[in-house]
């Protein structure tokens, strides 16, 4: 995760917060590496609350299929990049 993109600054802090809501932790204990099971204590309902909560945060739909993808917040800001990027091509 690039911390000197902006854009990317910006999406990290949204997601944290939103993390930070469902999970009902500090931000400031979430790092980019931060595992949603392993190191937040997040269950499979929890991770279920956190995709709608980003979801409704983003204005993006998270398919079913892409949510093995999500397993950190890193791994999370990167995919919302990509997907708001793609969204914002031309022809999108």
């Amino acid at each position: 995760m690039s911390e000197s993109n902006p854009n990317n600054a910006e999406i990290y802090k949204q997601v944290t917060s939103v993390v930070s809501k469902v999970l009902r932790i500090a931000e400031d204990s979430i790092k980019p590496e931060s595992n949603y099971i392993s190191d937040l204590g997040a269950d499979s309902l929890d991770r279920i609350t956190l995709v709608m909560a980003l979801e409704d945060a983003f204005k993006h739909q998270i398919p079913d299929e892409d949510l093995a993808q999500l397993t950190t917040v890193g791994s999370t800001v990167a995919y919302i990049e990509a997907k708001l990027a793609a969204k914002n091509q031309p022809g999108s």
